[in-house]
């Protein structure tokens, strides 16, 4: 055979495996798809991903099942997606803690940007800092005096090393001269319920699940982690911790969506047309609102701007946590 009619019987064969790999996927999906959530079930993570589920299924056209892995700070459930078979049947939503894992643990047990297909981001949500029913203090100006008569004796509970409330507590402890000492729980809602109760003195939790608590005034609010005011009803009044005097003070919690390195591009892009569908359910926006959660509209929808937006808050948190000395085993 001539070069010539070996080119052109290599590139034939080329098309032939192109379009076989496409067409294999071209019914994706065909079952139902797993978010895998790395927290336990009730959290604020939990409440996001069941959320996004229920908006994912009519673009999907499957059904979307939520299934808690949880343990070391996401890292578990982080690892379980890593591993999992590149087929986007199995995905992972995770939130900031994605991005300071590698600063936080000595060993992770995959590699935050080259095991995984960025899927993109899906929100952002401010934090509440809230203390025990039972604190003197009523406004953040008070809140601060006590933290600094009371150095080293003030109790601020997390829900575990690595979650969202415990890397709030760390910008927190980082814009205060006064150290505090952290309290890290097995989730949320034990280290909700240790506060309510008035065994412990203060928690920097989203706002996602601070509301009901404020609401029903089983704890005290002293503040909003966002740049500006939040427009829900129990908080409308609250200040931003920048303008109640931590000036520069703003802290988010997103989330992103996931997938194992290697899945199929087609399949990719179709995960990621229905997440821009899914964010655009009003049924989801209006959930979402409630709960003083802020869906994502930008760049950042797209795969390559969610990572290059994850890579950036990884820089941003190993100075943070390298300061604090806040590290896990």
């Amino acid at each position: 055979m001539g070069i010539l009619k070996q080119g052109v019987a290599a590139a034939a064969i080329g098309l032939v495996a192109a379009s076989s790999t496409t067409s294999a996927w071209a019914e994706f999906p065909d079952k139902p798809v797993t978010l895998v959530v790395p927290f336990s079930a009730g959290g604020p993570s939990d409440k996001i991903a069941r959320d996004l589920a229920e908006a994912l299924r009519k673009p999907l056209g499957q059904t979307v099942i939520v299934d808690n892995t949880a343990g070391a700070g996401g890292t578990i459930g982080a690892a379980r997606v890593a591993r999992a078979a590149p087929d986007g049947y199995t995905l992972l939503v995770h939130h900031i803690g994605f991005s300071t894992a590698p600063a936080l643990y000595k060993k992770l047990p995959y590699k935050t940007l080259e095991d995984f297909e960025y899927l993109g981001l899906i929100n952002e949500a401010p934090s509440t800092l809230i203390g025990k029913p039972g604190l003197a203090a009523n406004h953040f100006a008070d809140l601060r005096q006590w933290i600094n008569a009371n150095n080293g004796k003030v109790n601020i509970a997390n829900a575990g090393v690595g979650s969202a409330s415990h890397l709030c507590g760390l910008v927190l402890q980082a814009s205060l001269p006064s150290k505090m000492t952290f309290v890290p729980y097995k989730g949320t809602a034990p280290a909700m319920t240790d506060l309510m109760g008035g065994q412990v003195d203060l928690m920097c939790e989203q706002a996602t699940n601070a509301v009901p608590q404020i609401e029903a005034k089983k704890v005290k609010v002293f503040g909003v982690t966002s740049q500006q005011r939040m427009a829900l009803p129990a908080l409308a009044q609250t200040p931003t911790l920048a303008e109640a005097g931590l000036a520069g003070f703003e802290m988010s919690v997103w989330h992103g969506v996931y997938a194992p390195k290697g899945t199929p591009a087609a399949v990719l892009a179709k995960l990621n047309a229905a997440i821009r569908a899914a964010l655009k359910d009003p049924d989801l926006i209006q959930r979402e609102e409630a709960l003083g959660v802020r869906v994502v509209t930008d760049a950042r929808l797209a795969p390559a701007e969610h990572k290059k937006y994850v890579e950036g808050e990884m820089r941003r948190w190993a100075k943070i946590i390298k300061d604090s000395g806040e590290t896990a085993d």
